[in-house]
């Protein structure tokens, strides 16, 4: 201003603000066109992170805060970014049961876990989880397991499928019906 460097803007904050050379600002615009930056910088970091996959509106507002931006703009973005559904827990809860069932398959107990480690809700969590069948996910989370294992005996090949298997949150007969299965298979020459 008047040749001087007094602060910055992005660009599309001056656009939306309709700024043009020479035009004279009172200290109330510039208190707002630096309010509507910090807000254009929280939306960006935000839209940045969300690009990677969904998050939780807990893991957002935690990070935003590590980018060490302000707890009112904040909440502000928060509220924008539900109201235009970029941010749903139950939506995130969706993607985050999904993907660990085909990738990496976990029990009921261990996803609700999970989820709650991310931010959401213990009553979301556990609608979420509570028709998951930890029988038909525990076959699933050993099968290539058992695969690698099959060359060892019987007793080693129990031991640690049993290990692996409670190592991803499955209760005790869930992984007894399961290695009962696996060895079953094995005996007979399926893998």
């Amino acid at each position: 201003m008047d040749g001087l460097f007094v602060f910055s803007i992005a660009d599309e904050v001056a656009v939306i603000n309709r700024l043009a050379v020479g035009q004279a600002l009172s200290a109330e615009q510039i208190e707002q066109l630096t309010e509507s930056n910090l807000f254009h910088n929280c939306m960006n970091a935000a839209v940045q992170y969300l690009s990677y996959r969904p998050r939780s509106e807990n893991e957002v507002r935690q990070r935003l805060r590590r980018r060490g931006f302000d707890h009112l703009v904040i909440e502000q973005l928060i509220s924008k970014l539900k109201e235009r559904h970029l941010i749903d827990d139950i939506a995130f809860a969706e993607f985050w049961i999904n993907n660990r069932l085909s990738f990496s398959p976990r029990s009921a107990r261990m996803i609700n876990l999970e989820l709650r480690s991310k931010g959401v809700s213990s009553e979301i969590a556990r609608t979420m989880v509570q028709d998951l069948n930890d029988d038909r996910s525990v076959y699933e989370a050993g099968l290539v397991k058992a695969r690698r294992l099959s060359k060892l005996s019987n007793e080693d090949f129990k031991h640690r499928m049993y290990d692996f298997l409670r190592r991803r949150g499955f209760n005790y007969d869930s992984c007894k019906r399961a290695v009962e299965l696996f060895l079953e298979e094995k005996e007979r020459g399926k893998f």
